[in-house]
Protein backbone atom coordinates (compact mmCIF):
# COMPACT_ATOMS: atom_id res chain seq x y z
CA UNK A 1 0.00 0.00 0.00
CA UNK A 2 1.43 3.36 -1.07
CA UNK A 3 1.23 6.04 1.60
CA UNK A 4 -0.37 9.24 0.35
CA UNK A 5 1.83 12.31 0.45
CA UNK A 6 0.96 14.74 3.26
CA UNK A 7 -0.23 18.11 1.98
CA UNK A 8 1.84 20.80 3.69
CA UNK A 9 1.74 23.59 1.10
CA UNK A 10 -0.93 25.11 -1.13
CA UNK A 11 1.29 24.48 -4.16
CA UNK A 12 0.53 20.77 -3.72
CA UNK A 13 -3.18 21.37 -4.33
CA UNK A 14 -5.03 21.95 -7.58
CA UNK A 15 -6.58 25.37 -6.98
CA UNK A 16 -9.31 24.52 -9.51
CA UNK A 17 -9.94 21.07 -8.02
CA UNK A 18 -12.89 19.93 -5.93
CA UNK A 19 -12.30 18.86 -2.33
CA UNK A 20 -14.25 17.59 0.67
CA UNK A 21 -14.02 18.09 4.41
CA UNK A 22 -12.21 14.72 4.58
CA UNK A 23 -9.48 16.24 2.38
CA UNK A 24 -9.49 19.46 4.39
CA UNK A 25 -8.82 17.77 7.74
CA UNK A 26 -5.99 15.70 6.22
CA UNK A 27 -4.01 18.75 5.15
CA UNK A 28 -1.22 20.18 7.30
CA UNK A 29 -1.15 23.71 5.94
CA UNK A 30 0.25 26.82 7.55
CA UNK A 31 -2.18 28.92 5.48
CA UNK A 32 -5.84 29.18 6.40
CA UNK A 33 -8.29 28.09 3.71
CA UNK A 34 -12.02 27.59 3.35
CA UNK A 35 -14.02 25.26 1.13
CA UNK A 36 -17.16 26.55 -0.54
CA UNK A 37 -19.02 23.87 -2.48
CA UNK A 38 -15.77 21.97 -2.84
CA UNK A 39 -13.75 24.90 -4.14
CA UNK A 40 -10.72 26.35 -2.36
CA UNK A 41 -10.77 29.90 -1.07
CA UNK A 42 -7.60 31.29 0.42
CA UNK A 43 -7.50 33.74 3.28
CA UNK A 44 -5.92 37.14 2.80
CA UNK A 45 -3.07 38.04 5.19
CA UNK A 46 -3.81 38.22 8.92
CA UNK A 47 -6.65 40.60 9.82
CA UNK A 48 -5.70 44.21 10.49
CA UNK A 49 -5.72 45.63 13.99
CA UNK A 50 -9.01 47.47 13.53
CA UNK A 51 -10.69 44.29 12.28
CA UNK A 52 -9.58 42.53 15.46
CA UNK A 53 -10.76 45.44 17.62
CA UNK A 54 -14.24 45.28 16.06
CA UNK A 55 -14.31 41.51 16.52
CA UNK A 56 -13.39 41.91 20.18
CA UNK A 57 -16.06 44.59 20.68
CA UNK A 58 -18.76 42.41 19.12
CA UNK A 59 -17.65 39.31 21.02
CA UNK A 60 -17.76 41.28 24.28
CA UNK A 61 -21.29 42.59 23.71
CA UNK A 62 -22.60 39.25 22.43
CA UNK A 63 -20.88 37.34 25.23
CA UNK A 64 -22.47 39.52 27.88
CA UNK A 65 -25.91 39.02 26.33
CA UNK A 66 -25.54 35.24 26.01
CA UNK A 67 -24.18 34.71 29.52
CA UNK A 68 -26.30 32.03 31.18
CA UNK A 69 -28.18 31.24 27.96
CA UNK A 70 -28.16 28.01 25.97
CA UNK A 71 -26.81 29.64 22.79
CA UNK A 72 -23.06 29.94 22.31
CA UNK A 73 -20.91 32.34 20.28
CA UNK A 74 -17.63 31.40 18.62
CA UNK A 75 -15.03 33.43 16.76
CA UNK A 76 -12.53 32.49 14.06
CA UNK A 77 -10.68 30.25 13.71
CA UNK A 78 -13.70 27.97 14.16
CA UNK A 79 -14.80 25.52 11.47
CA UNK A 80 -18.42 25.60 10.37
CA UNK A 81 -19.34 22.62 8.19
CA UNK A 82 -22.37 23.34 6.06
CA UNK A 83 -24.24 20.33 4.75
CA UNK A 84 -25.35 19.29 1.30
CA UNK A 85 -29.05 18.61 0.50
CA UNK A 86 -29.96 15.48 2.41
CA UNK A 87 -27.87 16.64 5.40
CA UNK A 88 -25.26 13.92 4.94
CA UNK A 89 -22.73 14.32 7.73
CA UNK A 90 -19.92 12.04 6.57
CA UNK A 91 -16.65 13.94 6.11
CA UNK A 92 -16.34 12.80 2.50
CA UNK A 93 -19.83 14.15 1.71
CA UNK A 94 -19.26 17.63 3.15
CA UNK A 95 -18.09 20.12 0.52
CA UNK A 96 -18.21 23.34 2.53
CA UNK A 97 -16.26 24.42 5.59
CA UNK A 98 -15.99 28.12 6.44
CA UNK A 99 -14.57 30.14 9.31
CA UNK A 100 -16.88 33.08 10.00
CA UNK A 101 -15.48 35.90 12.08
CA UNK A 102 -18.28 35.28 14.61
CA UNK A 103 -21.17 32.84 14.70
CA UNK A 104 -23.94 32.12 17.21
CA UNK A 105 -25.34 28.60 17.57
CA UNK A 106 -28.39 27.69 19.65
CA UNK A 107 -28.80 24.02 18.73
CA UNK A 108 -26.11 22.50 20.94
CA UNK A 109 -26.29 19.21 19.02
CA UNK A 110 -24.56 21.04 16.15
CA UNK A 111 -21.46 21.72 18.26
CA UNK A 112 -18.74 19.09 18.47
CA UNK A 113 -14.99 18.97 19.11
CA UNK A 114 -14.28 20.01 15.51
CA UNK A 115 -16.56 23.04 15.43
CA UNK A 116 -20.12 23.32 14.13
CA UNK A 117 -21.89 20.90 11.82
CA UNK A 118 -24.93 22.56 10.26
CA UNK A 119 -26.05 26.16 10.05
CA UNK A 120 -25.51 28.68 12.87
CA UNK A 121 -28.38 31.01 13.74
CA UNK A 122 -26.34 34.17 13.16
CA UNK A 123 -23.12 34.72 11.23
CA UNK A 124 -21.05 37.91 11.30
CA UNK A 125 -18.31 38.67 8.79
CA UNK A 126 -16.05 41.69 9.24
CA UNK A 127 -15.17 42.56 5.69
CA UNK A 128 -12.33 44.44 4.05
CA UNK A 129 -11.52 45.38 0.44
CA UNK A 130 -9.67 42.04 0.16
CA UNK A 131 -12.61 39.92 1.41
CA UNK A 132 -15.65 41.97 0.35
CA UNK A 133 -16.28 40.05 -2.89
CA UNK A 134 -16.34 36.70 -1.09
CA UNK A 135 -18.41 37.99 1.85
CA UNK A 136 -20.99 39.70 -0.38
CA UNK A 137 -21.23 37.03 -3.07
CA UNK A 138 -20.10 33.47 -2.35
CA UNK A 139 -20.71 33.61 1.40
CA UNK A 140 -23.90 35.66 1.11
CA UNK A 141 -25.39 33.08 -1.26
CA UNK A 142 -24.04 30.18 0.79
CA UNK A 143 -25.49 31.41 4.09
CA UNK A 144 -28.82 32.22 2.44
CA UNK A 145 -29.06 28.77 0.84
CA UNK A 146 -28.18 27.09 4.13
CA UNK A 147 -30.80 28.92 6.16
CA UNK A 148 -28.60 31.13 8.36
CA UNK A 149 -31.35 33.38 9.76
CA UNK A 150 -29.25 36.52 10.24
CA UNK A 151 -26.12 37.59 8.40
CA UNK A 152 -24.28 40.72 9.51
CA UNK A 153 -21.65 42.18 7.19
CA UNK A 154 -19.48 44.72 8.99
CA UNK A 155 -17.66 47.20 6.75
CA UNK A 156 -14.76 48.00 9.03
CA UNK A 157 -13.10 50.82 7.09
CA UNK A 158 -16.37 52.60 6.27
CA UNK A 159 -17.72 52.04 9.80
CA UNK A 160 -21.16 50.65 9.12
CA UNK A 161 -22.83 47.25 8.93
CA UNK A 162 -25.63 45.65 6.96
CA UNK A 163 -27.99 43.22 8.69
CA UNK A 164 -29.57 40.70 6.32
CA UNK A 165 -32.48 38.54 7.50
CA UNK A 166 -34.19 35.61 5.78
CA UNK A 167 -37.74 36.32 4.68
CA UNK A 168 -40.56 33.76 4.56
CA UNK A 169 -39.31 32.58 1.14
CA UNK A 170 -35.85 31.91 2.55
CA UNK A 171 -34.29 34.88 0.75
CA UNK A 172 -32.13 37.52 2.42
CA UNK A 173 -33.51 41.01 2.67
CA UNK A 174 -31.61 44.01 3.96
CA UNK A 175 -33.19 44.56 7.36
CA UNK A 176 -31.09 47.41 8.63
CA UNK A 177 -27.96 49.47 7.94
CA UNK A 178 -26.25 50.61 11.13
CA UNK A 179 -23.75 53.44 11.42
CA UNK A 180 -21.68 54.63 14.37
CA UNK A 181 -24.55 56.76 15.65
CA UNK A 182 -27.16 53.98 15.36
CA UNK A 183 -27.76 50.62 16.99
CA UNK A 184 -28.49 47.11 15.78
CA UNK A 185 -31.23 44.91 17.18
CA UNK A 186 -31.04 41.20 16.41
CA UNK A 187 -34.11 39.52 14.93
CA UNK A 188 -33.17 36.14 16.40
CA UNK A 189 -32.49 37.73 19.81
CA UNK A 190 -34.62 40.89 20.22
CA UNK A 191 -32.86 41.56 23.51
CA UNK A 192 -29.48 41.75 21.79
CA UNK A 193 -29.08 45.45 21.03
CA UNK A 194 -25.63 46.86 20.27
CA UNK A 195 -24.80 50.51 19.72
CA UNK A 196 -22.74 51.33 16.66
CA UNK A 197 -20.32 53.35 18.79
CA UNK A 198 -19.63 50.23 20.85
CA UNK A 199 -18.94 48.20 17.72
CA UNK A 200 -16.61 50.64 16.03
CA UNK A 201 -14.91 52.05 19.14
CA UNK A 202 -11.11 51.82 19.06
Amino acid sequence: MIKEKTITDLSQLDIKGTYTYADYVSWNLTEMVELIKGKLFMYSPAPKTYHQAISFNLNTEIGLYLKGKLCKAFSAPFDVRLLQPGNETQDEKILTVVQPDICIICDRSKIDERGCIGSPDIIIEITSPATAKKDLNEKYNLYEQNGVIEYWVVFAEAKYLNQYVLNTEGVYQLHQTVFVTGKITSVVFPGLIIAGKDIFNF
